[in-house]
């Protein structure tokens, strides 16, 4: 362990760098896709699976990664509904989902957790167990990537020409956000939504300035993540600041400044 630095403070460190390695690769789809709005989405059905988990006295964890991969099969197969656009399909999912959740919570009582740890979550109560969620996750993701990455990349870019080359497009397309379900899901308890969705947005919003390829998008994202992650424990740590919203602080002004970087013409 490094002397310098406390134990809370490096597994924060480590957890948060993992964290955002695994967000790059998912957040880049949802940029090109314009699909910034299903994780928002998926936040939002987070408090169904707590109120579900607690209505029926079951692991919350459990519930909570259930019902979100629900909600984002429900995503997938009302999005080939083609009356609905996609913005109105995710925002009547996000506020139902909410408003189902807070019903079910009203009925209950002497509820005993603590909903923003699940809501904002705690980056500094990472411990050895979370970490090895995430590497489990990290497992998954680079599974699916080896697999499905020129397939994905197809798909994003013309579905029609990606189906008439022999791709599965439907079945791509609920893998990746079943994935992206379970990576929400199960990060929410670690550090909360706020840092999660922030961390698969901006961090790709921003890489998208600077790159040239899909690749190069990735890679510039995996760094500005990082850099975010690690600038903003820093921030956390000198002035005492709360750690999530300082992460995602340090992550929009990375984004804003290059965001002011003038554009080079190719």
């Amino acid at each position: 362990m490094m002397n310098w630095l406390p134990d809370f403070m490096f597994y924060a460190l480590i957890g948060g760098i993992g964290l955002a390695i695994i967000s790059a690769p998912l957040g880049v789809f949802m940029v090109w896709q314009r699909q910034s709005y299903f994780g928002a989405t998926l936040a939002h059905s987070a408090l169904l699976g707590i109120s579900i988990g607690l209505f029926l006295e079951m692991d919350l964890t459990l519930s909570v990664i259930v019902i979100s991969m629900l909600v984002a099969a429900m995503i997938f197969w009302l999005s080939h509904f083609k009356q609905l656009s996609s913005d109105t399909l995710l925002g009547i999912l996000a506020h139902s989902s909410l408003a189902f959740g807070l019903i079910l919570i009203s009925l209950q009582d002497n509820i005993q957790v603590d909903l923003m740890a699940y809501l904002f979550g705690d980056i500094l109560s990472i411990n050895e167990i979370d970490l090895g969620l995430i590497f489990l996750t990290s497992l998954l993701i680079l599974l699916f990537y080896a697999q499905h990455w020129q397939a994905l990349l197809n798909v994003t870019l013309n579905p029609e020409l990606a189906q008439v080359e022999g791709v599965n497009v439907k079945r791509v397309q609920l893998l990746f956000v079943l994935l992206l379900a379970f990576m929400i899901a199960l990060s929410m308890k670690i550090v909360g939504v706020l840092l999660v969705t922030s961390l698969l947005i901006i961090p790709a919003a921003a890489a998208r300035r600077l790159s040239n390829s899909p690749e190069q998008m990735l890679v510039y994202s995996i760094i500005i993540g990082c850099l975010s992650i690690i600038s903003g424990l820093l921030v956390s740590y000198q002035v005492d600041l709360p750690t999530g919203p300082s992460i995602v602080m340090t992550a929009t002004i990375l984004f804003l400044l290059l965001l002011l970087k003038p554009q080079e013409n190719n």
